[in-house]
């Protein structure tokens, strides 16, 4: 379903490593435990050599988040993992290159980012080896990157971190000597929305067709917008409540609601988001599961409006239980953020409010996986998509 699957509008995300620098000049970067496999024979990919492909991606992974916390390049612990082995697994010189440039482009965010009052103190990226299929020569590796920042407490109050998980696809080519180079990294998450990742360039806009469903004004994202508070506990919703379940379910999925974050499953960001709001006390309306108006969510059977991002917002509207703000600024714990990206009229994205701070709101969300992103980061990344923003 078109309003369900995220469009991905952002190119894939790289920095190039002190290890990859040395890798484009045709030095070591991590040992290949099988270089010395004879030139006819196809190489043996075994559990060290994972090994080495998985210290591969944790440096280029690493890379991109020192560049957010304006970090010198990775670079660590190549001479130990390399003592005593001979071959290589390096970067190929496109990889190396394009990591290069990207490098450049995060730069650029952490200062954008500052500009606006955010810094991160520290990071931390782990990568986990999930599979590996080779074939010949070629082998491809699928790895989750888990990355905190810590937010430097620039204005005082914050949340102190904010986290994220994101698949990657990375392929690796072995020469006749049983060289190993990493040919091609691919995002294979639904959603492109990592703190690390880029956006593609905007497209052109594509005129929003006619509907006669409802259609929510955008809100403005400029900073230090009048005043807009809501009463957190107490009333029809407990907020609070919406909040603390989409931070104990942001990386750990409730069994009892189904996983649309996975290939060609169109993305869990609005089911996540519906969840969440149904934890605070938005009940069901059953009905017909293609009719807007109705909105429900059980572990069988689910309305597209729980699940579909224009689905929900039409349901929100027209059932009265949101109203829009005019700026994405005067989100509070519990609202909801949704984006356009490329401004097709078609809204991609679902997050809500997890915890606000100092005039800013923090957004939890699924596809990808994050905990308490600013709205700051967010603008920053997609400074030129539209945004529509919801008082629950």
């Amino acid at each position: 379903m078109k309003s369900r699957k995220l469009k991905h509008t952002r190119r894939r995300a790289s920095i190039l490593t002190a290890a990859a620098a040395s890798a484009v000049a045709g030095a070591a970067l991590l040992p290949n435990w099988n270089a010395g496999a004879s030139t006819a024979a196809e190489p043996q990919v075994d559990a060290k050599t994972r090994a080495a492909f998985q210290s591969l991606a944790d440096a280029v992974f690493t890379d991109r988040t020192n560049a957010l916390v304006d970090q010198p390049r990775h670079g660590g612990g190549k001479k130990a993992l390399a003592k005593g082995f001979s071959g290589e697994v390096e970067l190929s010189s496109d990889i190396g290159r394009t990591e290069d440039t990207a490098r450049k482009q995060l730069d650029d965010r952490r200062n954008r980012l500052a500009s606006n009052g955010e810094k991160y103190s520290a990071g931390s990226t782990t990568v986990t080896l999930d599979r590996t299929d080779v074939k010949g020569r070629t082998a491809v590796v699928a790895v989750t990157e888990s990355t905190t920042l810590t937010y430097a407490k620039v204005t005082g109050g914050e949340p102190g971190t904010t986290g994220f998980q994101a698949r990657h696809e990375l392929t690796f080519k072995a020469d006749k000597k049983g060289s190993w180079k990493l040919t091609k990294i691919r995002e294979t998450g639904d959603g492109y929305l990592a703190v690390n990742q880029l956006a593609q360039p905007m497209t052109a806009t594509v005129a929003a067709t006619t509907t006669t469903t409802p259609s929510a004004p955008r809100a403005a994202i400029t900073k230090r917008p009048p005043a807009a508070p809501k009463k957190l506990t107490g009333g029809e919703y407990d907020y609070k409540a919406m909040a603390a379940y989409a931070e104990k379910y942001w990386s750990k999925y409730n069994p009892a609601y189904p996983n649309f974050n996975g290939a060609g499953a169109g993305g869990d960001c609005t089911n996540f988001v519906s969840q969440s709001l149904k934890a605070g006390g938005w009940k069901h309306v059953p009905g017909y599961v293609y009719d807007y108006t109705r909105w429900f969510g059980t572990a069988d059977i689910q309305s597209h409006s729980f699940i579909g991002v224009n689905e929900w917002s039409w349901f929100a509207q027209n059932s009265k239980r949101t109203t829009s703000l005019a700026n994405v600024y005067q989100l509070d714990v519990g609202d909801v953020l949704q984006v356009d990206f490329n401004k097709d009229g078609s809204k991609d994205h679902t997050m809500i409010v997890t915890s606000r701070r100092n005039g800013v709101p923090y957004l939890t969300y699924h596809s990808t996986n994050t905990l308490r992103r600013s709205v700051t980061s967010i603008i920053s990344s997609y400074p030129n998509a539209a945004y529509y923003a919801y008082r629950t």
